[in-house]
């Protein structure tokens, strides 16, 4: 009876872990004759770490990061060796603290996607708030949030994530309005949340995607300061390119082989 009552304590209090550990808890406080605060100590640790993994299923699923692309599966021998170093203490997020920003450029196809979603679920496993989103779908949702006049709603649902994940910032379709609330997001982190983007244009060319002068400066100002910059190089060849090659390649052979059998 005593072990139902702490159970529904522990249910009306919030204390989901607890009370689903607590017998098999309480069987082996008296198997090994643990102590009352050792006892309690294990029943404490038991919550908080049922805590943190309902607090990063919930982040995970928040983040909405594209699946399959984590640190496992990214080829980091295709990165140049000063990135590749730079990848553990990324990983750490030590830069959300601070409100810094990362800037990822490289040719489409190159793995900078894969990259910052990498990146993202590790900071999550570090409890942090992250959301992976295209940057044109961002735009549009701050396009019908302004419309119906939510524009600053929006832009504090966005601010509950620590940090926001802007992938291919090129692809905006470049109309004054997408401009202008893109301007607006961005001023609205600067020095406050973290934003990670990535980018097949490097800065000369983001005139394209806010066309005034004046405010291509003014956000490249934003993003720049406090920032790291991850430049992938001209050189790198495209992951989609490189696995057509391979599949391409492995059906010249097989035909060629088959070619060969018969004559």
């Amino acid at each position: 009876m005593a072990l139902n009552a702490i159970t529904a304590y522990c249910k009306a209090l919030r204390l989901p872990t607890i009370a689903q550990v607590a017998e098999d808890a309480l069987a082996t406080a008296q198997r090994e004759d643990w102590p009352l605060e050792t006892f309690l100590q294990h029943l404490l640790e038991q919550e908080m770490a049922g805590r943190r993994e309902r607090r990063i299923t919930r982040l995970l699923k928040a983040a909405h990061f594209p699946p399959g692309k984590t640190v496992e599966t990214f080829d980091q021998k295709r990165l140049p060796l000063r990135i590749r170093r730079q990848i553990p203490q990324l990983c750490e997020g030590e830069f959300i603290e601070h409100a810094e920003n990362i800037l990822v450029f490289g040719l489409p196809g190159t793995g900078k996607t894969h990259l910052v979603a990498a990146l993202g679920c590790e900071w999550v496993q570090r409890s942090y708030s992250v959301l992976f989103i295209s940057t044109f779908k961002l735009v549009g949702g701050l396009l019908r949030a302004k419309r119906d006049y939510e524009l600053e709603r929006e832009l504090r649902r966005l601010d509950r994530f620590q940090v926001v994940i802007l992938d291919d910032l090129g692809y905006v379709q470049q109309s004054r309005e997408e401009m202008e609330v893109l301007f607006t997001f961005l001023a609205e982190r600067y020095e406050r949340r973290s934003v990670v983007i990535t980018s097949n244009l490097v800065f000369s060319e983001w005139d394209q995607i806010f066309k005034d002068p004046l405010t291509t400066a003014a956000a490249i100002d934003r993003v720049v300061h406090h920032s790291l910059i991850i430049e992938f190089g001209r050189d790198m060849k495209s992951v989609r390119a490189e696995e057509a090659a391979r599949r391409n390649g492995i059906r010249l052979g097989s035909s060629d082989a088959a070619q060969d059998a018969e004559s």
